[in-house]
């Protein structure tokens, strides 16, 4: 009897019939394609009615995994945009190049 699992994003699976490890990169469910990439970095999509037929098993990520990162999702994503604040340090240093050159423009007239 095949074991089904709902598509988790960034979630690894292996595919017991095929002996296939994989991970899945996004779910479309207008379009019902889920985007997996296996463990030797091929990409592939796939429809809800394929990934039914998988037997599958939830794995951990494999060891030695190269892959590139999923996109984080929304909630992480403001959490570094937060640390990422100090964007007005550097308008401080333009400020001084400014205030450089109104001195050199002034000695000028």
């Amino acid at each position: 009897m095949a074991r089904e699992f709902e598509p988790v994003v960034g979630q690894w699976y292996e595919n017991i019939d095929e002996n296939d490890s994989f991970r899945v990169l996004s779910v479309d469910e207008d379009a019902e394609l889920i985007e997996i990439e296996y463990l030797d970095g091929d990409i592939e999509e796939i429809d809800v009615d394929t990934w039914a037929e998988f037997d599958l098993d939830k794995i951990e990520q494999p060891e030695g995994w190269s892959g590139a990162d999923i996109a984080k999702p929304k909630e992480e994503e403001d959490e570094d945009e937060d640390e990422d604040d100090d964007w007005d340090d550097d308008d401080d240093d333009d400020d001084d190049d400014d205030d450089d050159l109104d001195e050199e423009t002034d000695e000028n007239y």
